[in-house]
């Protein structure tokens, strides 16, 4: 049977002498908030029920007593898809879980599929086929149901039994360092707390923006962002995209015209109006070298080389073609933006050699 964990003595008396591998994850809810509110931790010690802690996180001190092993380097953490979860745990307990084994990356590398479901991965390995039924569920409310109970303990019930197999799998590939790089990298993004450099450039609108717009738009966004984390609060309700793209599109120097927009807009942030005033006119000490989002203007026969010759190295090496390089990863090295990020480390060895002579 699992055991709920409500005291944190209790959690650092079953996680005195840990093993060397445990699986991790969360649910948390983030329909109202900026950052994800942490409502309850699964660890599985192992591979039976009686080794599965249902941790919950509200209770004073519970989020403290994770911290030894969240940041414990000789405990393995292994996790699905663990991106948002890594926000929640630096959020609540200013720690993350390393070092990590991501299971959804590591069947990407191992040819299974990318972006595969933890559903859908433990049915591949392990053959179960695991419900759904509780994925909208308030788990902040106390008592859980039965059925949240056991859905939670599901989320973590596989993930030794899928370590073991794609951990051999990675080993006998010679691909598990490959699994360890993209890991510490996803770690190190989890734990600049600064949020997106360059948020303009995941706006589709920002495309039909000039140069000057587009550095209008990436102020609005990084006060927007600003904004949100200090009042926790959703980024959409304290500007949506569209309001942002509108109010970045013209140079709006008078103050007259910039209140008329606002008045006229029944999304605006009215009560917000100067401070975004002035966000939209200072310019940011960095902003001359933001990059560009461009719209139809890249050398489209170069675009379709540079991913025919991915897909080609894809196949060879049975991976999915975006673990190698996604389409826009191509497109920043069409724009000169070097090997870096995902493409550095393993991939570029592997990559640079075709796709260099094509750009």
């Amino acid at each position: 049977m699992t055991q709920w964990i409500n005291t944190p003595d209790a959690l650092r008396a079953r996680l005195a002498a840990p093993p060397a591998t445990v699986g991790l994850d969360t649910e948390f809810i983030r329909e109202r908030t900026y950052w994800p509110q942490l409502a309850l931790v699964q660890i599985a010690l192992g591979d039976t029920d009686g080794d599965i802690l249902l941790v919950d996180p509200q209770i004073p001190g519970m989020c403290a007593a994770l911290v030894p092993l969240l940041e414990n380097p000789a405990v393995l953490k292994i996790m699905h898809s663990p991106s948002e979860d890594l926000v929640a745990f630096q959020h609540a307990c200013a720690a993350l879980p390393s070092p990590l084994f991501d299971t959804q990356a590591a069947a990407a590398l191992c040819g299974l599929g990318a972006g595969l479901s933890y559903q859908k991965l433990v049915q591949a390995v392990t053959g179960v086929e695991l419900a759904k039924g509780e994925t909208r569920s308030d788990w902040l409310r106390r008592p859980l149901s039965p059925a949240q109970l056991d859905y939670a303990a599901d989320d973590v019930r596989h993930l030794h039994a899928m370590h073991r197999h794609l951990h051999a799998r990675l080993d006998a590939s010679g691909r598990a360092h490959w699994l360890a790089e993209d890991s510490a990298r996803q770690l190190a993004h989890a734990a600049d707390g600064d949020g997106e450099r360059w948020p303009h450039l995941s706006m589709r609108s920002a495309q039909f923006l000039d140069a000057d717009g587009q550095r209008r738009l990436l102020r609005l966004l990084r006060w927007r962002d600003r904004q949100a984390r200090s009042s926790d609060r959703p980024r959409s309700w304290i500007l949506d995209n569209e309001l942002a793209a509108t109010l970045a599109r013209q140079k709006l120097d008078s103050r007259l015209r910039f209140d008329a927009l606002l008045d006229a807009n029944p999304k605006a942030p009215r009560s917000l109006r100067t401070p975004l005033w002035e966000a939209l006119n200072t310019a940011l000490p960095d902003e001359a070298k933001a990059p560009l989002v461009r719209g139809d203007d890249r050398d489209k026969k170069q675009l379709r080389a540079l991913q025919d010759a991915v897909t080609a190295l894809a196949n060879e090496l049975q991976l999915p073609e975006s673990v190698l390089a996604s389409r826009r990863l191509l497109e920043s090295l069409q724009d000169g933006a070097g090997w870096q990020g995902p493409l550095s480390g393993w991939r570029r060895p592997l990559l640079e050699p075709r796709l260099a002579p094509l750009l």
